[in-house]
Formats: structure tokens, C-alpha cells, sequence
């Protein structure tokens, strides 16, 4: 299991959010500059963020991103799934009884990760 360049982006994108909380928006142009991303690359994550209610968007001159919620409500799961989506990582194709025992271990593997990953704060790495 691989997680996309996107999503790693997003994670220290956000853990820099958690770490300027309080502060003035975030430009884009300063943000991807730090970040070392391009800007266009950038505002794709920053959209999936708005859409998934992490961050929100201010339009006009002292506009910017800033942070949706408290810094202790985000977790890595949050920041994942609005990157990557809500699907399962395995599906068995094999079996048309619906009854494969390799998938059942995959998602009880895949359970235990998302709560872990739901556990787990931005704010407790940062």
C-alpha cells in the first residue's frame, strides 16, 4: 500500500496550518514557496482540503487560507480522506461467493489502520 505524493504534500501542508494557528491567512505564493511545491500543484491540494471543510479559502487582498476547525479536531485520517478518498484498499475478485476469507483479514487490517489513523493528531507531531 502506497499513499500518493499528493497526500504526503497535504499531511506536512497541514501540520504547517496546525503550527501557524493564530496567524494571519496563508498566501498561496509564500505557502508553496516554504512547502518547495509549485503553486499550481498547491492549489489542487488546497481545494481537496476547502471541499473536505479542513481549511477554508478568503477571498481579496489580506485573503488566504487558514484553518477550518481547531487544531486538535484534525487527524491523519481527516487529511487522508480528503486526499485520497473514502474507498476500500481491497476488494477480492476472486471469489463470487462473497465469502472470501482474504478479504475479511484485509478489512479487519484495514479497520485497525483508520482508527489508528483516527487517533492520531496533527497537533501530537507537530
Amino acid at each position: 500500500m502506497k499513499y500518493t505524493k499528493a497526500t504526503n504534500y497535504a499531511l506536512h501542508i497541514m501540520a504547517y496550518f496546525v503550527k501557524q494557528e493564530g496567524t494571519d491567512n496563508l498566501s498561496l505564493q509564500p505557502l508553496a514557496s516554504h512547502m518547495n511545491i509549485s503553486p499550481t500543484y498547491l492549489s489542487k491540494i488546497l481545494t481537496q482540503l476547502v471541499k473536505a471543510d479542513l481549511i477554508q479559502s478568503t477571498p481579496g487582498a489580506n485573503g488566504g487560507y487558514s484553518l477550518r476547525k481547531t487544531k486538535t479536531e484534525i487527524s491523519f485520517y481527516d487529511v487522508i480522506q480528503a486526499i485520497e478518498g473514502s474507498g476500500a484498499l481491497f476488494t477480492c475478485e476472486m471469489d463470487e461467493n462473497r465469502t472470501c476469507q482474504i478479504e475479511k483479514v484485509m478489512q479487519d487490517a484495514e479497520a485497525k489502520m483508520v482508527n489508528h489513523l483516527k487517533e492520531k493528531r496533527l497537533v501530537d507531531v507537530v
